[in-house]
Parts: structure tokens; sequence; C-alpha cells
């Protein structure tokens, strides 16, 4: 039971999903079954299926270890929704699979996924500021003008340019880069830098550039704590004081200095769940829906560990303020909840990592189509997000490096470099420099006295001076 490794790129989810759905249909053991009195051939119970499908994702490189049983069975459920499989009586189409002796066998033919046909996003070039460019609302018409004294040395000037013997000089605006310059320089060099990491051609089918927001990436980069969490401007978008506290409370246990409210036996369970409740009600993912597919193809990296945390250093800058922040403090809670030896069991059913995945997955990535994998693969991330979480949620040094470089070099672009012509004119090459002003003859240095004499010669031995 192999399972292909689908690496970074477009339509990752159901790529993997059509994967997993042809080698469960090519290699799922099927024999003959009793049930009611009659026999059934060529089929499977439905307890068999979750034995065999949770093996193949738990042997998986695309999935690995972490997927539990419980994640199996929400799999097959998709899978008898979508006409994956059927119930013996050819029924399909409802989530009603349990892990049961339930009988199912394969349809005749098994729809794959069509990839979905995105419409293809133009690149957006960014334009710099040219020399010549005017500023907004000025025009060569209304450029203020001293008046003109005329005394000797001004008639000298016009007299000279009138003849041809000065260049006529002419009024160049020199533009800085803007704040919006700034920006588009900011989203430009990201998004050619995750798209060199990913080793794509284009980000098209994985990103639409258009929802990126410059002002979230220059935010998340420097309005940052000394423990580098994302500071906000807008208080209201904070998370709720009670949320905070509750946060703090089991990061902290069983030190709670903050936490003013009595404790009681199973109390460290009912504040698991109230942070639980608030980060499940969220209206969209930590991770937000256009971002899915670009996470998705990250997950395609984690072979090579150094350059999915890179990939996923920059993806989270893409993110809002406000949901980076969440993030960070939710990871931070999840990571010290886990190492922490003192902390009671949160859940008798899993362990203290399994519940932590399990419970905030969903909420940190989630796709719009129910379909995909989504929960396998936010599972894979999560797990990955808890054990690299110190690194992943720091600011690209590199890449920020790159970008404040590459903006003081065009603040510092030269003159002759943006307008060459107006350059050429009032400062002439040395080929023009020749052509109109003919080498004169150098003179002859002078002939003195002392430089016929011989010049001082060293103190040499001689063969009597060594006898």
């Amino acid at each position: 039971m192999e399972h292909r490794i689908v690496g970074p790129g477009p339509y990752r989810a159901t790529k993997l999903w059509n994967e997993t759905v042809e080698l469960f249909r090519s290699r799922m053991p099927l024999r003959k079954h009793r049930c009611r009195f009659k026999s059934y051939e060529h089929c499977f119970t439905a307890t068999e299926a979750v034995d065999w499908l949770h093996e193949l994702l738990r042997n998986s490189q695309n999935f690995g270890p972490e997927v539990t049983r419980k994640q199996t069975v929400q799999l097959l459920k998709k899978f008898l929704k979508n006409h994956v499989i059927e119930d013996i009586k050819g029924k399909w189409g409802q989530e009603d699979f349990e892990d049961n002796r339930q009988l199912y066998r394969f349809p005749p033919s098994s729809p794959l996924k069509p990839y979905p046909k995105k419409p293809l996003h133009q690149r957006d070039v960014i334009k710099f500021p040219e020399w010549n460019d005017l500023p907004p609302g000025t025009s060569q018409e209304n450029i203020p003008v001293r008046p003109i004294v005329m005394n000797s040395e001004m008639w000298f000037k016009r007299h000279s340019i009138a003849i041809g013997e000065v260049p006529a000089c002419r009024l160049v605006h020199r533009r800085q880069l803007t704040e919006a310059n700034v920006e588009e320089i900011w989203k430009s060099m990201t998004l050619s830098y995750l798209q060199k990491v990913l080793g794509l051609d284009s980000l098209e089918e994985v990103l639409n550039t258009k929802l990126v927001n410059s002002k979230f990436i220059i935010h998340n980069v420097y309005s940052v704590s000394k423990q580098g969490v994302v500071i906000l401007d807008d208080k209201s978008k904070e998370l709720p004081y009670w949320v905070l506290s509750a946060m703090k409370c089991l990061a902290n246990w069983p030190n709670c200095s903050d936490w003013k409210q009595p404790m009681y036996l199973g109390f460290e369970k009912d504040v698991f769940k109230t942070i639980a409740d608030y980060y499940g009600h969220l209206k969209e993912p930590l991770l937000t829906f256009h971002l899915f597919d670009a996470f998705v193809s990250v997950l395609g990296l984690l072979q090579k560990e150094k350059m999915a945390i890179e990939a996923f250093q920059i993806c989270c800058l893409l993110l809002p303020p406000e949901n980076r922040r969440k993030l960070q403090l939710l990871m931070r809670m999840m990571a010290r909840i886990c190492l922490n030896k003192e902390m009671p069991p949160l859940c008798d059913g899993f362990g203290t990592r399994t519940l932590m995945v399990q419970t905030f997955s969903r909420c940190i990535l989630c796709s719009k189509d129910e379909v995909d994998l989504d929960e396998l693969l936010a599972a894979r991330l999560v797990t990955f997000l808890m054990d690299n979480y110190q690194e992943i949620l720091k600011v690209p040094l590199a890449l920020q490096t790159s970008i404040e470089e590459r903006v003081a070099h065009l603040r510092r672009v030269q003159f002759q470099k943006s307008y060459p012509e107006v350059y050429q004119e009032r400062f002439p090459t040395p080929e023009s420099e020749a052509l109109l002003f003919p080498e004169k003859p150098k003179p002859k240095p002078q002939l003195f006295m002392w430089a016929l004499r011989k010049p001082f010669q060293p103190f040499q031995r001689t063969r009597s001076f060594r006898m």
C-alpha cells in the first residue's frame, strides 16, 4: 500500500482525493459476505474498510501517523456521499456511514473529482515612478516660476543658449518612492519569494494575488512585541478578555495568578471547553479560506523540513494581523499544554496532543468545499505547526533584509540611471566632450641639470673590503 507523494502545486487537495480514491478502489480486499440469509459477492464491511483505509493513511507521507480512526470514518462518510462507495442495495448520497458490520461495495464507475477551473489572474506589474512623471495634480502649465530680473549675467546666459553654446535645461521633477510604492514592493517580493520556495512557475492557481494585502505583510513584520507576537492597532479585534485569561490559565497551569475564579475538580476541562467553543465558532478559519490552497501546497514540502518552515513563514505573513495574533497565542498555549506534565488529562478518550490537534485543526485550516480532505490536511498542518511554531511564526529575516535593501536601493537611485537623455545633455560623455574641446598639445617638460646626473647608487661591497 504505497501512497505517491503529492508535492506542492495547484489543486493538491484534489490530487490527494483522487489518489486516495484510486488506491482504495484498486487495493481494498473484496470477498463474499452473508447478510440476512443472502450472499453478496465482491463487497466489504464498514469495519474492514475503516481498518484498511486507516492503515493506508497512517503509512502515507501525505497524511502521516497522526491520522485517527475517527478521521478515517469521516472520510468514508464523504466517500459514501460522493458515490465512491455504496451499500449492497445501491444506496448512496448520505453520510450515514458507521464503523460496524454493514456491507458496502464499489459502484461500476467511481467518479474522480475534476480539477476546478479558476479564472487566470493577470500578474500585477509594479510600475515604479519615473523621474519625468509629474506629481498628481501638477502640469507644465501651472509650475510656479519666479519673475526674472534681467542683468548682465542673465543676459549672457540667455545669449549663450540662443547661439547654442550651452544646452537648454528642462525642469525635471524627481519623484520619491511613495508609501504605495513601498507596499507594492513588499507584496511583489514576498510573493516572488514564496513562488521560489515552492518551486512553481506561477502562483496563479495556488493563490489569488489580488486578495493579498500588502499592509498586512508590513504590519506583521514591524508591529510586534518583544516576544514576536503581533500588536493590533484596532483593539476591538483583540481576543475577548475572558478568552485570553482562560488561555493564560491553561498555558501556565497550575500557576494561574490572573485567574480569580475558584477552582474545583474538572475545572481545567471546563476552561479548555470555553476556549474550544470560542475558536470553534469563528466565521472563518485562522488561515482564511483564500489561503487554503497555498497552505495545502506547502504541505507537500514536509519531507524537506527547512523549506517547509520557510514557506510557512511567508504564508503566515499574508494573514490579517488579527488572525496571525490569534494563531500565535493559540499555538503557544497548545504547545505549553502538551509539554506540561502537571496538566491533568483534559479528555478520557484521547491523549493531550491528539486532543489539541482534533479540537483546533478545523478552526485553523478548512476549505469551503466540504468534500475535500480538509480534516486530514488540517491535522497534518497543525501537527507540524505544534512542533515548529516558534520558527514558523517568526519573520523570515532573509526576506525582510532583501526587501529593505531593495527599498533603500530604489531610494538611492541616481539621476543618471533614471533620466539618461537629460544627463547626457548636461554632462557629456568623454567622446562628445572630445569633439567639443579638441585636445591641446601638451608642453614638453623642462630639462633640468640635476636630471642629467646619475642617481644615487647604494653602497656596494668590494672584494678588498671583504679581505
